[in-house]
């Protein structure tokens, strides 16, 4: 894909902030946009297809559903570091994946309903081959950023 087009623009800058509450939130999005539900999936897969999407989803308090958060790091072999960050990629509550420079070069974030199922994907993690060492930081205070790019 090489530039985004004026459509494309406008559903990614709805997507970031206004999907509708509804039972079908894409045919909403595409009466917004002068457009229909199979049109808006189709683009939204391509542009997810083309690197411009990660994923499509909501945000929660999660503490007040009673979920563990973390924020691990990891020291990682170089020659395992993309195969350790698909194994975390593969846990559904891991978000937030990312390489880094320095000693812990592979941090993530975790989300889990419990520390019970929390301690367990952390030792599977720490068990995957090229892991040296691992750090779990747990948050003291929750800063909430809301970042949202409008696209012009």
């Amino acid at each position: 894909m090489k530039e985004l087009s004026l459509f494309d623009k406008s559903l990614l800058n709805l997507l970031q902030g206004n999907i509708p509450v509804c039972s079908r939130p894409f045919a909403e999005m595409g009466k917004i946009l002068g457009t229909d539900e199979k049109t808006v999936i189709s683009r939204l897969n391509e542009l997810k297809a083309a690197g411009y999407l990660r994923r499509i989803g909501t945000f929660f308090d999660s503490g007040k559903m009673g979920y563990c958060g973390s924020l691990v790091a990891l020291e990682v072999s170089p020659q395992e570091i993309e195969n350790v960050a698909k194994v975390i990629n593969a846990f559904p509550g891991a978000t937030h994946n990312y390489e880094r420079e320095g000693k812990y070069n592979l941090w993530f974030t975790l989300l889990t309903p419990d520390t019970e199922t929390e301690s367990k994907i952390l030792a599977k993690i720490k068990s995957l081959p090229g892991v040296k060492d691992m750090l779990r930081l747990k948050a003291n205070k929750k800063y909430k950023v809301n970042v949202q790019f409008k696209l012009r």
